[in-house]
């Protein structure tokens, strides 16, 4: 502490009452003491702060150190020790308990004043420094964490970087040098030798300079650039070279992967299936393939245009069940097909585009096994718009007998029994449709009609739909 030069010159003629506001207004808590540590009287900066203190009212009278949390009594007794010894040192930091939350840190710094030795302590309250010391710790382990994630993350990339099996090089794009290659790339060079600080174009074939040139403009222009057929230098053998382009802070790099062109030729697709999959992109009905969830890995432009989506983009991850008539049931009756017998076929719905317009639909969809999980393909095509011609007389689907005869018992019979008979009909019919939809599978009929299976077996044996075998398996 560095005290005034001349305070009895300048301080005389302050009175005790102007000593009080001086002394209140130079700490946010003050405390005066007598020579036993006893506390006399007590002042706070503000009202709010002295509510924020508990049992504040009854501090005077009491040992300063009973008003303070128990760990900070002792350096209650080690300010009061100094002080008596006339011994200035740096203030102490002491914790009071409140009337809620944390404790209130309490910076003191106790004076001496008078001959019968009272002792003035003037606090300040730090909650304001320990929350932007708080604040600082959060961040620096905030920043600690970003770097063991990025540490991580660099691990990772060492690690696939070192095993891939294919020659990668990081090349710096404006000089073209080699500046880190995994060991797969030493077979690209002279094995004895280092290609790090050679050019990439050291690496190449001179008659493959221009196709070089070629793969360094794409990449520049595009970012990347397609798989580009380069001679290498020395062995001669063709590969196929692929760039892309990317930043390290102010660095522009590019990763250059190399194929051997005979293990590429062998993972690509043969003339015929490459026209397949070409035709099925083009077909003008939709085409969209699920996992075993239904949910879309790609589609076709003939679905996208049928769903009115933009791009193809919209549509993966997604659910087929968005766009199905009844959500939650149809999507459940195909894929259950799907499980149990491999294939679905003539599968009739409705398909909704994004702005709500419906579409009557056939679905026909099989399943395929991808590195040991199912992924379903879905054919689906428009019918709203099909002609249907007009069946003979003897194939053509009987009106109802029964509903003619309710037709018949209007005025005869009350409205009531006109009514149960109509809801009889309607439920045979209902359940006969769900039959024929889901290929005579009872679980997913029940499930589409939206009632259990024994009810299901129930109404079918009222209406007489149940083999006699099924109504003796039943009993």
């Amino acid at each position: 502490m560095k005290a005034f030069k001349t305070p009895a010159r300048w301080l005389a003629g302050i009175d005790a009452d102007a000593a009080a506001l001086l002394i209140a207004a130079a700490a946010d808590i003050a405390v005066i003491l007598d020579h036993d540590g006893i506390l006399r009287d007590r002042a706070f900066q503000s009202e709010a702060l002295a509510l924020e203190f508990a049992n504040h009212e009854s501090w005077v009278g009491r040992h300063w150190r009973d008003t303070v949390t128990v760990e900070s009594r002792g350096k209650i007794d080690d300010m009061l020790h100094d002080v008596q010894a006339q011994t200035h040192r740096n203030g102490r930091q002491v914790n009071y308990p409140t009337v809620r939350g944390p404790d209130i840190p309490i910076l003191f710094q106790a004076v001496p004043v008078g001959g019968s030795g009272q002792i003035i302590a003037f606090g300040r309250d730090l909650r304001a420094f320990a929350t932007l010391q708080q604040r600082v710790v959060d961040v620096q382990q905030s920043f600690e964490r970003d770097y063991a994630r990025m540490r991580h993350i660099e691990t990772r990339y060492r690690i696939l970087f070192q095993m891939t099996p294919e020659p990668v090089l990081i090349v710096d794009a404006g000089t073209q040098k080699i500046l880190e290659a995994n060991p797969a790339a030493r077979e690209l060079g002279n094995p004895k030798g280092k290609i790090i600080g050679l050019g990439l174009s050291a690496l190449i074939d001179p008659d493959s300079f221009n196709s070089l040139e070629s793969l360094l403009a794409g990449v520049r222009s595009a970012g990347r650039a397609d798989d580009i057929a380069l001679r290498m230098a020395g062995s001669g053998a063709e590969m196929l070279v692929t760039g892309f382009s990317f930043r390290q802070g102010n660095a522009k790099l590019l990763l250059v992967r190399f194929a051997h062109a005979a293990a590429a030729n062998n993972n690509l697709l043969t003339d015929s299936k490459a026209k397949m999959l070409k035709l099925v992109e083009h077909v003008p009905d939709g085409f969209v393939v699920t996992d075993h969830d239904g949910t879309i890995i790609t589609a076709n432009e003939a679905f996208l245009e049928m769903t009115q989506l933009r791009n193809e983009s919209q549509s993966k991850g997604e659910s087929l069940d968005r766009w199905l008539g009844r959500p939650g049931v149809d999507l459940g009756v195909l894929l259950n097909n799907l499980r149990q017998y491999g294939a679905v076929r003539l599968f009739s719905t409705i398909l909704r585009d994004e702005f709500g317009a419906e579409t009557e639909v056939e679905i026909s969809a099989g399943a395929v096994l991808n590195g040991g999980e199912p992924c379903y393909g879905f054919a689906i095509r428009g019918i709203s718009r099909r002609i249907v011609t007009q069946a003979p007389a003897a194939t053509q689907r009987a009106f109802p007998k029964s509903l003619e005869q309710i037709i018949e018992l209007i005025g005869r019979v009350s409205l009531k029994d006109l009514v149960r008979e109509a809801t009889d009909v309607i439920e045979r019919l209902s359940i006969e449709a769900a039959l024929t939809m889901t290929g005579d599978n009872r679980a997913s009929a029940a499930e589409m009609l939206g009632v259990s299976r024994q009810s299901l077996y129930v109404k079918m044996r009222r209406h007489g739909l149940l083999a006699d075998a099924d109504v003796i398996g039943l009993e």
